[in-house]
């Protein structure tokens, strides 16, 4: 039988995970064609990223071409910006990243990873190279010539 202690410290102990959410949302692209995909430079984040993206792609089918950070998401007829960030909970961890994708300079998908409210969710330790992954296989279900 339960004590009204330990029903209280499980309800405590439910209620702080609840709070541990890890969000991904992924509105995969429409609407493009041809293999090329341009990706603008971001400086800010670490560059490990940026080659994880590119891998991702080529393995979709994809010719990518890194753009400087100063390019225009019209440079190309699709273009992709990203954004990443890490943080230290007894190990660095990616906690954030945005994949954005244009075409003809409209957004046309986008994937969102989230887990900077991960808490104690030990889930939240990921391999970002493989999350990237995740995400381009989601954003772009069906590889070059979509």
């Amino acid at each position: 039988m339960r004590t009204p202690l330990k029903t209280a410290a499980s309800f405590a102990l439910l209620a702080m995970l609840a709070g541990c959410a890890i969000q991904q949302t992924v509105k995969p692209v429409e609407g493009i064609q041809g293999r090329e995909i341009c990706i603008i430079d971001n400086p800010a984040v670490r560059p490990g990223f940026v080659e994880a993206y590119k891998r991702s792609l080529a393995a979709k089918g994809y010719a990518v071409r890194q753009l400087p950070a100063t390019a225009a998401i019209t440079q190309c007829a699709v273009t992709s910006t990203y954004t990443a960030k890490w943080r230290w909970d007894m190990a660095m961890y990616m906690s954030y990243a945005v994949l954005k994708v244009y075409h003809q300079g409209k957004p046309t998908g986008e994937a969102v990873y989230d887990s900077q409210r991960g808490g104690a969710n030990p889930n939240k330790f990921i391999d970002a190279d493989r999350k990237v992954g995740e995400l381009v296989d989601q954003l772009f279900p069906g590889g070059a010539g979509i």
